[in-house]
Order: structure tokens, then sequence, then C-alpha cells
């Protein structure tokens, strides 16, 4: 893999993921799925970020569940809030529709039902009590389920085929086994370095995400850029309660 590539694929997976001043190139961007190993340093950043600000509220003085809630906000304004979107819109679509096209319909509109707002408002506030515990005895541990989360993203997309014939997901491509490792074993490092149980957190990221595709499979034969924001959320919170 070329520099140039390198700084591409970063490029490209900022501009995807975050709301983050570092917009890719038309040419990087057609690289599609080939960055999708970068998807995991979005993540390390996005966790350095929550952690940081976080950490420096609670060095204000302020108590852990404000310093938690300015860590949480963080993560959401970087990413535009885009994963929570896409765990709103799956959580409609998958349980609320009864045949495959239905549900691919409701994923797709815009509106939120109350499958959707219940999945968000629990992800919400299971993030928040964790984090309340993390930011004070390890503010690191937000980066490696950023980072670990986002990994799992990854796999997701190589391991399933896109369930419908456009959509971000489709147009992004499907990363090869190559690009999905290389994101794994990036995030896998950061555990290596931020947690003191990288292989627990490695299998629980692994269950978790077996678990959604299985459903995903089963529900509408693939993946969707919806699917992959919700595997983000729901892969993350169960990394967090680990981490506990």
């Amino acid at each position: 893999m070329r520099l140039t590539d390198i700084g591409g694929d970063l490029a490209a997976a900022f501009s995807l993921l975050t709301r983050l001043p570092l917009r890719a190139s038309d040419a990087a961007l057609s690289r599609g799925a080939m960055a999708a190993w970068a998807f995991p340093v979005t993540g390390m950043v996005i966790g350095a970020l929550s952690a940081m600000f976080g950490s420096l509220t609670l060095a204000m003085g302020l108590p852990a569940p404000l310093a938690a809630l300015t860590a949480l906000a963080t993560a959401i304004i970087t990413t535009g809030a885009m994963h929570e979107d896409g765990l709103a819109d799956a959580a409609d679509g998958l349980w609320g529709g009864w045949t495959r096209e239905r549900r691919l319909e409701i994923m797709k509109d815009s509106h939120i039902g109350s499958y959707g707002v219940i999945a968000v408002v629990l992800s919400l506030a299971a993030r928040w009590s964790a984090i309340t515990v993390l930011i004070i005895s390890n503010p690191a541990a937000l980066i490696a389920t950023a980072t670990l989360s986002r990994a799992a993203m990854t796999g997701l997309m190589a391991a399933l085929p896109n369930a419908r014939p456009n959509g971000l997901s489709r147009s992004t491509g499907r990363p090869s086994p190559r690009s999905a490792t290389i994101g794994i074993a990036l995030a896998f490092a950061v555990c290596l370095v931020t947690t003191n149980a990288p292989f627990t957190l490695l299998i629980i990221a692994a269950l978790t995400t077996a678990g959604i595709a299985m459903i995903a499979k089963a529900k509408i034969g693939g993946q969707t850029g919806d699917i992959l924001g919700a595997t983000q959320q729901v892969t993350e919170i169960a990394l967090l309660a680990t981490l506990l």
C-alpha cells in the first residue's frame, strides 16, 4: 500500500464517519471499501477526543456524571450522530416490518418510529452510565471501545453482502479480507495499549458482531449503512459493559 493510498484512505474514512474538517478527494473516495481498514483510526480519534474533554470536565471539579455526558456529547457531535441514526433506522426496520422488502423500506424512511426512539434512548443511557464509571477509573478505555466498535463495522462489511442495490453501504462496496484484517489488527493494538483485557474485548466484539450479522442476514439478507451504524453502537455498549 503506497503512502498516497494510506493518506487518501484516512481522509476518506474521516469524511465518511466524522464531521471533522478533513475532506477526501474524489480519487480517495473512489477507493470506497479499500478505505475500510481506516475506520478504526477514526474511532481512535473520536475516543481520544471524548476521553480528553471528559477528563478536562472532571479536572474542573464537575461530577463524573457531567464529565461522562461531556464525553458522550463529544462523540456524538464529532460523528454527527450518524451511528445513532443508523441504530434508530435499523431498530425500526428490523423489528417493524414483516417482510424483507418492508424492512428495507422502513429503514430508508427518514422518520423515526417507536423502536428507533427506544433504541437510541437505551443506547445513550447505557453508554452514559458506563462512561460515568470509566471516566474516573480508566478514561483511555473510551479510546479502545470507540476503536474496536468501528473495526466491527469493517468486519461486518467484509462478511455480509449488501442488502440493497443502492445506498451508502452499496456505493462504498465491500472491503477485502486483507483490508478488514488490517483494521481489526489496528484496533486490537489500540486495546493492548489502553486496556488490560484486549483479548476479552476482541472476543466480545466478535461475538456481538456475529450476532448482529445473523439477525441482519435472516431479516434483510445482508447489511446496509444503518446496520453498520447499529453494529457500532451495540458493540460499543457490549465493550463498555465488559470493561465494567
